[in-house]
């Protein structure tokens, strides 16, 4: 283990739960730290269900093409925390990592606070330290009590589309949880919206106007479409003919667009080559990555398609199937999923979007600390959801099965059901996140 390493695995002794939404303990020690959160670049804070990532590394791409100096707060981490950490455009090594990591820990003197709540308190430390232009940053859960949520005056506030995830934390209806994404809105701070499901656009639309906050809404503000083999974005200023980005499937056409509405809003002056580049380097692991080579690449059948996803909820589930149904309507092939989700995930609603389009799902477990479910309980989820299953005891023995019957021609492999799932997988491969 790393000295990075060492310092989280103690500080998950600080609080009796791993997750614990509240903002007081971490006022409490970032005040002690000479409150970071205060001296940061302009921040453009992103809340959302599915697509916060996605949209975050559209931006990305885009202002690094500009010329920009990007800092970047993500998680979870895929393989290595250092992931969720990323300086004017670096992950944030070794070294820095853990002299902050020490700081904090002494500074804060044992008084009990959550892990997330830890780390972002490196990350502000890190992030007032090291120039850049601006500070992209993930919401960890929710929004209105997430440790983020302690930045006063973010330049910008984005929320990607909200869907059921969570509900142990934050609430069993949609309303409820647009409700939490939305407390990200400051005063009079403008927010985009990506295109939402009514109930939750209205939730959010009522808060952003109490708040007297701009607001810019997917579908009604700003549009992103594909035509033509090219990416399409219009605005009430006007127009955008791009590529296609470099990220798989329909969804991202619409991850592109907040992102690029977002961006619009933040730097009118950014210029069209830099929305042009950005399409075609944009970069985000495990989101319907196609995997080429790699020991466990190697086990599946010759020829095989194989693609890691990190999706492991309903609406996650929902575009992954659109996505398997295009690439079966470009180039059919059999579909096999091999699939491990945690406990608190619905595996039955999930799986439910591949119902007529997967020959089979091999269950498998996630090893770790992680609160997974058993193979055989996954397996009994993907029967409910209209899909033969079998269990497996690692994604390599499900690649060792499949490899061994016998197929019309080779399969397209999908491995998904979690995050912890798939980071596991790249690393097994040897290709973690760079």
């Amino acid at each position: 283990m790393t000295g990075s390493d060492l310092i989280l695995e103690r500080m998950l002794a600080l609080h009796p739960l791993k997750i614990d939404l509240s903002l007081g303990r971490l006022e409490a020690l970032l005040a002690r730290l000479g409150d970071p959160q205060l001296h940061l670049p302009p921040v453009i804070h992103v809340a959302g269900t599915n697509g916060k990532g996605s949209t975050v590394a559209f931006m990305r791409a885009v202002l690094e093409a500009a010329g920009r100096r990007v800092h970047v707060y993500t998680s979870p981490h895929l393989v290595r925390f250092h992931e969720r950490i990323r300086l004017a455009g670096q992950l944030v090594d070794e070294a820095r990592l853990t002299a902050a990591l020490q700081e904090c820990e002494r500074v804060n003197a044992s008084a009990p606070i959550t892990l997330f709540e830890m780390t972002t308190a490196v990350a502000f430390k890190l992030f007032s330290e090291t120039p850049a232009d601006v500070l992209l940053l993930e919401v960890g859960l929710g929004g209105r009590f997430d440790a983020t949520n302690v930045v006063p005056d973010p330049a910008l506030c984005v929320i990607t589309p909200v869907s059921i995830d969570h509900p142990e934390f934050l609430g069993s209806t949609l309303p409820q949880i647009a409700f939490e994404k939305a407390g990200i809105i400051k005063a009079r701070i403008p927010v985009v919206v990506a295109a939402q499901e009514d109930e939750a656009c209205a939730v959010i639309e009522r808060q952003a106007e109490k708040l007297r906050a701009p607001i810019l809404i997917g579908a009604q503000d700003f549009t992103g479409r594909e035509e033509r083999g090219r990416l399409v974005y219009q605005d009430e200023t006007g127009l955008l003919d791009l590529p296609l980005p470099r990220l798989a499937g329909r969804h991202q056409i619409q991850n592109a667009a907040t992102a690029i509405a977002a961006l619009r809003q933040f730097d009118p002056t950014l210029p069209d080559s830099a929305f042009e580049a950005g399409m075609l380097r944009v970069d985000w692991p495990a989101r319907l990555q196609r995997l080429t080579s790699g020991p466990l690449v190697a086990l599946a059948p010759q020829g095989a398609d194989v693609w890691l996803d990190g999706g492991h909820n309903v609406a996650g589930g929902r575009v992954l199937g659109e996505a398997m149904a295009d690439l079966e309507a470009q180039a059919p092939r059999p579909l096999v999923i091999i699939c491990g989700t945690l406990a608190t995930k619905d595996t039955a609603g999930f799986l439910s979007a591949f119902r007529g389009l997967a020959r089979r799902v091999f269950a498998v477990p996630i090893p770790g600390e992680h609160a997974g479910r058993a193979p055989q309980e996954v397996a009994e989820a993907a029967g409910r959801a209209g899909l033969a299953a079998d269990c497996a005891g690692s994604v390599a023995e499900a690649l060792t099965l499949i490899a061994a019957q016998a197929w019309d021609r080779p399969p397209r492999i999908l491995i998904a059901g979690s995050l912890y799932l798939a980071g596991q997988v790249l690393a097994q491969n040897g290709a973690p996140p760079v």
